[in-house]
């Protein structure tokens, strides 16, 4: 699992996250097939084998199934679970760096929100 934006992270987790934004934005929903491991290298430059380890860890994670000679699908469900698995990676690993981040710079929360909203 990773937070959705680690720029430090290996590339299969890089390539982990971009698929998990599409999941959650709803690019892929239940029932659909996730771009082959050939195409999803050649798409972000990446070794097949490397796509490979990224789609496993989907397999793993109950996300996706994999149809032998079809491909990728992502499970019915499957966006619910990882935007909770999501959501408490960020709660504690993403969320007290920015937290502290916001009391070092002397920043308000409330107006950082507000600003967001103009």
């Amino acid at each position: 699992m990773t937070a959705l934006n680690s720029e430090d992270s290996p590339v299969y987790l890089k390539l982990r996250a971009t698929i998990s934004a599409a999941i959650l934005r709803g690019d892929f929903r239940a029932g659909d097939q996730l771009p082959s491991v050939r195409a999803l290298a050649a798409e972000h430059g990446a070794n097949p084998l490397t796509v490979a380890k990224a789609y496993q860890s989907f397999q793993d994670d109950g996300y996706v199934e994999v149809r032998r000679g079809v491909g990728m699908f992502v499970l019915p469900g499957a966006a619910e679970k990882l935007k909770l698995a999501e959501r408490d990676l960020f709660l504690k690993t993403s969320w007290p760096r920015i937290r502290s981040h916001i009391d070092l710079l002397g920043l308000d929360v409330a107006d950082l929100l507000e600003r967001e909203r103009a």
